[in-house]
């Protein structure tokens, strides 16, 4: 999204209008765009800036502090990988470095083929079901690392791709 088409612009300074009687709106308006774009660059945060009035240091911090929201595209399945202190314990790290082994790429990336994002999680709250990982929403509880080549595998095929 390195430079913003004219009805992108159009559509975020009008996710931004829906929120001005809020009082506190930073957050909403950014989930919106998220959820509309994928994820919130620079360019999105400076139509915010000027719709808000908000410095873009003010943004940044919001987009950067705060682990749902990206700074840049992320894959067509995201996978989470919890390692809260139960799903830790119970083997998460290595299901997490399989996943990133298996994919090519390291927690935060995404696959050269946009497929694939790897998140590190703090907690998911699925402890009774450490290790846990979740993709899209779906949660996967007691996930072991013989699984993960399937697991991988199964979203490929869903999407008609190459092993």
């Amino acid at each position: 999204m390195a430079r913003l088409s004219g009805a992108s612009v159009a559509r975020i300074e009008e996710i931004c209008d829906a929120y001005q009687g809020e009082k506190t709106p930073l957050v909403m308006i950014l989930s919106d765009i998220q959820r509309e774009f994928g994820y919130v660059p620079l360019e999105v945060q400076e139509v915010v800036s000027r719709k808000t009035g908000l410095s873009v240091a003010e943004i940044y911090g919001v987009v950067t502090f705060y682990s749902f929201f990206s700074l840049t595209p992320k894959g067509k399945h995201v996978i989470g990988c919890c390692l809260g202190t139960a799903c830790y314990v119970k083997g998460a790290q290595r299901i997490i470095d399989r996943f990133c082994n298996d994919l090519g790429i390291e927690p935060g990336g995404t696959t050269d083929d946009g497929m694939f994002t790897i998140d590190a999680l703090r907690c998911i709250g699925a402890c009774a079901a450490a290790p846990a990982v979740t993709i899209d929403g779906k949660v996967y509880a007691r996930v072991d690392i013989s699984q993960v080549p399937g697991i991988i595998s199964a979203y490929r095929q869903m999407e008609g791709g190459a092993e």
